[in-house]
């Protein structure tokens, strides 16, 4: 069992920087995948961006360049840096984690409750 608690969110200015946390309990943290998705009002869950228990990474198109994810095992947590934050990045972003790796598909096993993020233009 993974419990997932995100942090970190809240209102920036476009072009601003934000970055978020996830705390995982639980000391099999580390052999789970984890990912970053988001959700907009009245739009579906998107993928955001997701790391693999051995530190390999995959962005969304829309964020490449400009967000940042990474892991701590030590810590059990892992981080989202997010830079040059546009109006279309404001969102409830969400953690999750999962066994196998697929990192776009929306069937995690855990997911957190989400923090929000909004940006100002």
């Amino acid at each position: 069992q993974v419990q997932l608690v995100e942090s970190g969110g809240g209102l920036v200015q476009a072009g601003g920087s934000l970055s978020l946390s996830c705390a995982a309990s639980g000391r099999t943290f580390s052999t789970y995948n984890a990912g970053w998705f988001r959700q907009a009002p009245g739009k579906e869950r998107e993928f955001v961006t997701a790391i693999s228990r051995s530190g390999g990474t995959y962005y969304a198109d829309s964020v490449k360049g400009r967000f940042t994810i990474s892991r701590d095992n030590v810590k059990n947590m892992v981080y989202l840096q997010m830079n040059s934050l546009k109006p279309e990045d404001a969102a409830v972003y969400y953690c999750a984690a999962r066994i196998t790796w697929a990192p776009t598909s929306l069937n995690y096993d855990y997911w957190g409750q989400g923090t929000q993020v909004t940006v100002s233009s």
